[in-house]
């Protein structure tokens, strides 16, 4: 049975259809008829069901005997190929065992059975396929993202249209307005927003301007761009994200790797004892035929089908539904111990809060002649033409307040310093106090306001000055806004666990706590270097906890890779993430983390139902077919049937209500 994603098994993009998916990602959806192991089974089972009732109806044997040679042929020509391959390398495989049972079977004129048998083997196995398929779709979704063209330019400056795939390092290629940029690389000239949500999840679009990285398959805003490539096709972010995906689905998890080692010696045991069973009763006196349909009924039913099958499709479910919703994890051994996680430490910046900033403070000082709501106006209509994310914060914070803001003449904006604008014909500085104070306090009003800016940086904030005709004014904080979700994911995680979670910050103490009161953590380690949140996970594993640290994977890609599992936010750093974390959360919706837990619990939980299934029912049939006497049409049902039970008991997983039903 396969149990890997193997390059065969991948869906051509020909062969899928495409629909809306999360977050505006293309959401690929591979028919059941474009993979080979359906089509084969379908074939078989077609076959099946005319030969049948011609055979019933008694019509004559070479009309129902030929469409029988279909099934066989259709349904039995790939496991009878790989188990003569495995067989090749002195590995005993199930497939084998099958073929030769059907066809035992087919020998002493128990044509329908054998044929029966390879029918829901097929079957069984087309089933698998689909949920090994399904988890490929889930991720190379991301690739429709990535432009088929983009425009490159010569050295003299003529534009070519060319395949994204054509590009190469150091290639210059031209992003205009509204299009997707179509390579990793750096903006050598020009200036945008750049929608880049689906990379790294910000959900405000990112400034861009000569020197910045710009990824394949983000969104460009209002400016023209021009890009250097800075890595081939193959290797871009998005690339990347697919090929992790595709990794691991090739990868199985510790109990299919104990099953799959029990395999082979069950397998050599259940051969010896079908000869035995074959053997024994000749002896004693019984017929030829009956001792070989004995034997053939109990080949099939003691075959381990079903225990081979019970690990794998409730993992590879699991990781298709996760990839749906935007958490990549990047192996069945991640999916598996993803479950087992009993204790959580969290990063803060990036990871409880969403980098979106917003004005926490406004501070007009004394002397200004302005309120705290005249300061705040002010300084907005200085930042009303400004794209930063901090003046955006401002204008927005305004705008919240309900208050009117002035218009504005000679914009001017200063990169790393600020903006300066002509409001009420006084001239306004907004920018930051160690720019704008660049030599030093001079006055009273100058001490003040740096005052002022150091309390707020202690408390973890970004102090924006104000100034107005060249005095200092007031002072303006700023902050990351704390995910709307964070507080209820630490609730979930502490219920999940059972465990209070930790947050692991280089943050100072006063900022951490304050956010760690929100969010409801009360073990909180501020000021960390990445050595010293490994300790801290280490700390934790020494104490017999399985920690999961959820990062931003870049002062945290230590701590990911020192613990049980870790979870990293697909924000800015997100190459370091992909490369260190065991998962990868693309649109950085923090909710998502309990729920991957519960789903992975729910998938090992399934593993154990199927194991019991498979058990119980060869136990059942073996014990029948020695101790009575088990008709072989009822054997094969009874085995295979529960081979496919096992296969569509861990395609539950693949719902989208197994994912809104986790952790609930």
């Amino acid at each position: 049975m396969p149990t890997a994603l193997s390059d065969a098994q991948l869906p051509r993009s020909s062969d899928r259809g495409s629909s809306p998916g999360p977050a505006g990602v293309p959401r690929r959806r591979t028919r059941v008829l474009a993979l080979a192991e359906a089509r084969w089974a379908a074939t078989a089972t077609a076959a099946f069901l005319v030969a049948l009732p011609l055979q019933l109806a008694g019509a004559a044997s070479w009309t129902w005997g030929a469409l029988y040679a279909v099934a066989y042929v259709a349904g039995g020509w790939e496991p009878a190929l790989a188990g003569l391959r495995a067989l090749r390398e002195k590995t005993l495989d199930v497939d084998l065992l099958m073929i030769v049972a059907a066809l035992g079977a087919a020998s002493i004129g128990q044509v329908m059975d054998g044929a029966l048998l390879i029918v829901i083997f097929a079957t069984s196995g087309a089933l698998e396929a689909l949920a090994t398929a399904r988890t490929a779709d889930s991720v190379r979704s991301l690739l429709d993202l990535a432009p088929a063209t983009a425009t490159r330019l010569a050295d003299g400056g003529a534009e070519e249209t060319v395949g994204t795939a054509d590009l190469r390092i150091g290639d210059v290629i031209l992003v205009r307005p509204g299009e997707r940029v179509g390579a990793d690389g750096e903006v050598l000239e020009g200036a945008s927003d750049v929608d880049q949500a689906t990379i790294t999840g910000e959900p405000l679009p990112v400034g861009k301007e000569a020197g910045d990285e710009v990824f394949a398959g983000t969104l460009n805003g209002a400016g023209a761009l021009r890009v250097r490539v800075g890595r081939d096709a193959s290797d871009s972010v998005i690339a990347r994200i697919v090929a992790m995906v595709e990794e691991a689905s090739e990868t199985k998890a510790p109990t299919q790797l104990f099953i799959e080692k029990v395999e082979q010696r069950y397998s050599l045991g259940m051969v010896v004892a079908t000869l035995a069973v074959f053997a024994v009763p000749l002896a004693f006196g019984d017929d030829l035929t009956g001792a070989l349909l004995r034997a053939m009924t109990f080949m099939i039913v003691a075959s381990p089908c079903a225990v081979v099958l019970a690990t794998m499709p409730p993992l590879l479910s699991a990781i298709a539904n996760a990839g749906r919703h935007g958490v990549l994890v990047k192996s069945a051994v991640v999916m598996e111990r993803l479950g087992q996680v009993d204790a959580v430490a969290l990063d803060k910046t990036g990871t409880l809060t969403e980098g979106t900033p917003r004005v926490t403070a406004v501070h007009a000082l004394p002397g200004s002649g302005l309120t705290d709501e005249a300061l705040l106006a002010l300084a907005a209509a200085a930042e009303h033409r400004s794209e930063h994310p901090l003046a955006r914060a401002v204008v927005g914070a305004a705008r919240a307040r309900g208050l009117d803001i002035p218009s504005v003449t000679g914009f001017a904006s200063a990169p790393g310093v600020g903006v300066s604008a002509t409001v009420g014909g006084a001239t306004v500085e907004v920018g930051a106090p160690a720019r704008l104070l660049d030599a030093g306090p001079v006055d009273a009003a100058d001490v003040n306001a740096l005052a002022h800016a150091r309390r707020l940086g202690e408390d973890g904030q970004t102090a924006v000055l104000v100034r107005r005709d060249g005095t200092p004014v007031g002072v303006l904080g700023i902050a990351d806004r704390l995910r709307p979700d964070a507080a209820a994911t630490v609730g979930a995680l502490q219920t999940l666990t059972g465990t209070a979670p930790m947050l692991l910050t280089g943050d100072n103490a006063q900022a951490a706590a304050r956010l760690a009161k929100e969010v409801g953590i009360g073990d909180v380690r501020a000021g960390l270097l990445p050595q010293d949140k490994v300790a801290a996970v280490r700390e934790a594993e020494d104490a017999g906890r399985r920690v999961l640290v959820i990062g931003d994977g870049v002062n945290d890609a230590p701590a990911l890779a020192a613990a049980h599992t870790g979870i990293a936010m697909g924000r800015a750093g997100s190459d370091l993430a992909l490369e260190t974390a065991d998962a990868v959360i693309v649109r950085d919706e923090l909710a998502t983390v309990p729920k991957v837990i519960a789903l992975s619990r729910r998938a090992r939980g399934l593993v154990v139902q199927n194991l019991v299934i498979a058990g119980a029912f060869i136990a059942v049939l073996v014990t029948w077919d020695l101790v009575g006497s088990l008709p072989l049409p009822l054997g094969v049902l009874g085995h295979e049937g529960s081979t496919v039970l096992v296969g569509l008991n861990g395609l539950r997983l693949l719902r989208d209500a197994a994912w809104r039903d986790a952790g609930t």
